[in-house]
C-alpha cells in the first residue's frame, strides 16, 4: 500500500512541476509578445498592438490558473497528503480550484468583448457564453458552499483538523 501511496505521491509531485513549467512558459511568451506590441520599431499600427496585449492578457491570466493550480495539487495532495473526506476538505479544495476557472473565464469574456466589439462583432455571442458559463459556476459554487457549510456543522472536528493542518503547512 505505502508503494502505491509512493506512486501517486511521485506522480502529483510531476503534475506540480509541469503547471510550473507551463505557467513560466506562457509569462515568457507573455513578455515576448508584450515587447513585440510595445516596441515602436515594428511599425504596428494600434490596433494589432491593442490586440497583442490583450492576447498577452489571456496568456498571464493562464498563466496564473496553471501556477495556481500546481500550487493547489502542491499543497493539497503533497504537502498535506490527507483523503479528501470531510465537508471542510471539500470545500477549501473545490473554493481554490474554482476560484481560478471562474476568475480565468471572466477575465477571458472580457477580452474577448474588448477583442471583438470592434473588429467582429458576430463572435461577441461566443464571448457572452464564456460570461454565461463563469456566472453559472460562481452561482452553483456559492450554492455549493451555503449547503455545505452546514454540513460542516455536522464535523465540528473536521474544522479543527483543517485549521491544525493550515498552522502545521504555514509554520
Amino acid at each position: 500500500m505505502k508503494l502505491i501511496q509512493n506512486v501517486f505521491l511521485l506522480g502529483y509531485m510531476l503534475i506540480v512541476g509541469l503547471f510550473f513549467i507551463c505557467g513560466v512558459g506562457l509569462i515568457v511568451l507573455a513578455g515576448a509578445e508584450t515587447w513585440d506590441a510595445l516596441n515602436p520599431g515594428t511599425g504596428l499600427e494600434v490596433r494589432k498592438r491593442f490586440e497583442l496585449i490583450l492576447e498577452c492578457v489571456g496568456l498571464l491570466t493562464i498563466a496564473v490558473a496553471s501556477l495556481e493550480l500546481g500550487q493547489t495539487v502542491l499543497e493539497e495532495e503533497v504537502q498535506r497528503s490527507v483523503n479528501i473526506s470531510s465537508p471542510t476538505r471539500v470545500r477549501r479544495f473545490l473554493s481554490r480550484f474554482l476560484i481560478v476557472v471562474v476568475v480565468s473565464l471572466s477575465i477571458e469574456c472580457l477580452i474577448g468583448v474588448f477583442q471583438f466589439m470592434h473588429g467582429r462583432p458576430e463572435y461577441l455571442l461566443h464571448s457572452a457564453a464564456i460570461g454565461v458559463a463563469a456566472a453559472a459556476i460562481l452561482a452553483t459554487w456559492g450554492l455549493f458552499v451555503r449547503m455545505n457549510v452546514e454540513a460542516e456543522k455536522l464535523e465540528p472536528h473536521s474544522m479543527r483538523e483543517v485549521v491544525a493542518e493550515d498552522k502545521e503547512v504555514e509554520g
